[in-house]
């Protein structure tokens, strides 16, 4: 489904960008995985022995470091195809403890990355001319809001982003958001346990999303097969909140 096409994925040495590493690697794609976690892109590619995995060390936040990333695939004669902006944080906390310190990271992380990244991709791609996707990871947090405040409102600004780029970047590059409901990774850990109950409850759909599924998602919206999608938001959420 992926054959001939390359990816880069941000956050991608564990939890679900790994899992949309192995995907991608599966339906026969290169892969260029980023992390600010070195070791953790180390272990990702040791994994995966004479796999086309192409692993490169950088801060999404810092605009340099990402111009370095794209300086890197023009150097290797690599001709990125697709872009997974999966890469960010949530830290789980009301708005009301939050320090600016950790708005600041938590926007930097979330927003910025996707920018800086949808940006260098998107001027490459436009230059020449090519055909491309963009799938960017937001959250039902974007579109029901979050017990995190500052975490709800940098998921609610990726929907709008992917609009917007959607619209600046066509018809060259389609550019779609996926919203998954929690799914079983660490970050997970961070949500209080009410508000997990709560998606629970809700959802109409008892097996749980798992990072698999999102994988699954994510590989569809960068193939062919949906070539006629652009702009368009994702709900992987079993039906627990509907819009």
């Amino acid at each position: 489904m992926l054959q001939n096409k390359t990816i880069i994925v941000t956050g991608a040495a564990s939890g679900i960008g790994a899992e949309i590493t192995h995907e991608c690697l599966k339906e026969g794609a290169t892969v260029i995985a980023c992390d600010i976690d070195l070791a953790g892109l180390e272990s990702l590619h040791s994994s995966l022995p004479d796999s086309p995995l192409y692993i490169h060390q950088v801060d999404v936040s810092s605009y340099e470091q990402v111009q370095d990333l794209f300086a890197f695939i023009h150097k290797s004669g690599l001709h990125p195809t697709g872009l997974v902006n999966n890469a960010g944080i949530y830290l789980g906390k009301s708005l009301l403890s939050y320090e600016l310190h950790e708005i600041d990271r938590v926007l930097a992380i979330n927003i910025k990355g996707y920018v800086y990244f949808s940006k260098l991709f998107g001027s490459l791609l436009l230059e020449q001319k090519k055909s491309g996707s963009i799938v960017n990871m937001a959250s039902v947090s974007g579109q029901e809001g979050s017990s995190d405040a500052v975490y709800g409102l940098s998921k609610a600004a990726i929907l709008g982003l992917t609009k917007s780029c959607a619209m600046n970047f066509s018809p060259f590059i389609r550019v779609n958001a996926v919203c998954p409901t929690l799914v079983d990774t660490p970050m997970m850990d961070q949500v209080p346990a009410w508000r997990k109950t709560e998606y629970q409850e809700h959802g109409l759909i008892k097996e749980p999303v798992t990072a698999k599924d999102v994988a699954h998602t994510v590989t569809f919206l960068l193939s062919a097969k949906a070539k006629h999608y652009t702009g368009a938001t994702f709900d992987l959420n079993n039906g627990c909140y509907l819009r």
